[in-house]
């Protein structure tokens, strides 16, 4: 099975990747694990001309930040990981990554929102529920 798991770096990041180590008979069998993290980009306004090299370094170095703790963790439980990121909001990366990778299931965390907060903050979960044509499966 191909899981791609969208990652954020945040507490409900940590209970999604501890919930699927615990309940491991949801997933039974071999699978891909793709891990992926958008890092939202610099605004073009706060970005200056030939800061682009710095920019890419931050863009690598916070997604290393977010991704290098749950390829440990991933080894750790013994599990088949790829890794991707992208700079970009999330919803829009996390759709086209899921658009070319064609995984089987989506699993990621959620903050779990009042749909009020959620309408005042957004919600990359409800966005992903939208825009993608995988199931998705959301762990709070």
């Amino acid at each position: 099975m191909k899981l791609l798991l969208p990652l954020d770096g945040s507490e409900y990041t940590k209970r999604m990747l501890a919930y699927l180590a615990v309940h491991d008979e949801l997933l039974r069998g071999t699978h891909e694990y793709h891990l992926f993290t958008a890092i939202e980009p610099t605004p073009p306004a706060v970005a200056r001309p030939g800061v682009n090299d710095s920019l890419d370094d931050y863009v690598r170095e916070r997604a290393q930040e977010i991704l290098n703790p749950v390829q440990t963790f991933a080894k750790h439980h013994g599990w088949n990981v790829q890794v991707d990121y992208v700079a970009g909001p999330a919803v829009a990366a996390i759709a086209k990554k899921a658009q070319a990778l064609q995984p089987d299931l989506i699993i990621m965390g959620t903050h779990g929102r009042s749909a009020l907060g959620n309408l005042l903050l957004g919600s990359v979960a409800s966005g992903v529920l939208a825009q993608c044509k995988a199931p998705v499966l959301l762990i709070r």
